[in-house]
């Protein structure tokens, strides 16, 4: 290879290297930007956050959660508006992640890529929001129940959770549940490159089931509530990544019938 041949792909590779920091840096200016809103409102978030304990306990129930550490409460408002702006920010640092991808796209492949961009963040919020309206209510409600009220000697059992420990439960749930909600994106895109298929997916739909079940475990707190409302929509969302992969070949079938 030549100077000239070098100097001529030294260019472009500091071309994208310049692109891919302008596209890293407005990601992180919009999450920089939401982390000091968070910050300020970070209290109102946290009620907010709050608000599926509040349903699992009744409404005249009247909850208390303590830090036990000067710090803590701080650092938990830290998190609350981490995890704030990385959810609200996310459709910005997908936008940034596609236009850096698009140049080297063929305009169909553009125009096939595109409507995948749009679902990730509509199935991540639909994930967030199955923790918070259902998921999270039934798991505090299945924690309440195994309180206990002191009667004829015996020890009272009273759950008073730390606020960095409920933080982390439902953080940690919601992003769970996003992340496990993109696997119709990831298996049609995996399908559209021809990685994967619908036969495929079938024959490892057993080994799919006792996966799934593994990473409920690992990803989830040890009760069978929060468990069993991770498994089952991932199970259900397997299948609808097979549906999706069939018609993903069906059409590749028609395209290539037509061109011969």
């Amino acid at each position: 290879m030549s100077e000239t041949d070098i100097d001529d792909t030294a260019a472009p590779l500091v071309e994208h290297l310049t692109e891919l920091r302008q596209r890293l840096i407005k990601a992180l200016i919009a999450v920089a930007i939401v982390f000091l809103i968070a910050f300020i409102f970070a209290d109102k978030i946290f009620q907010i956050l709050v608000v599926p304990y509040e349903r699992a306990a009744g409404e005249n129930q009247e909850l208390t959660l303590i830090f036990t550490a000067p710090q803590e409460f701080f650092f938990a408002q830290l998190r609350i508006a981490l995890f704030t702006a990385l959810f609200v920010a996310f459709p910005v640092i997908a936008s940034q992640i596609y236009k850096f991808v698009a140049p080297g796209l063929y305009k169909n492949e553009r125009g096939a890529f595109l409507p995948f961009l749009i679902a990730t963040p509509i199935l991540f919020f639909l994930g967030g929001s199955l923790v918070y309206f259902v998921v999270m209510p039934l798991a505090m409600a299945f924690f309440l129940s195994m309180q206990m009220t002191g009667s004829d000697g015996a020890a009272a059992v009273q759950l008073l959770p730390k606020v960095s420990e409920y933080l982390g439960l439902i953080m940690t749930l919601i992003f769970a549940f996003g992340l496990v909600f993109q696997m119709p994106v990831v298996i049609s895109l995996l399908a559209r490159a021809g990685l994967v298929t619908e036969q495929g997916l079938k024959d490892k739909r057993k080994w799919a089931v006792v996966l799934t079940f593994i990473a409920a475990a690992v990803l989830t707190p040890p009760d069978p509530v929060s468990q069993i409302g991770l498994a089952v929509p991932t199970l259900l969302l397997y299948e609808l990544s097979i549906y999706a992969t069939r018609l993903i070949e069906r059409k590749r079938a028609d395209k290539e019938e037509a061109e011969a």
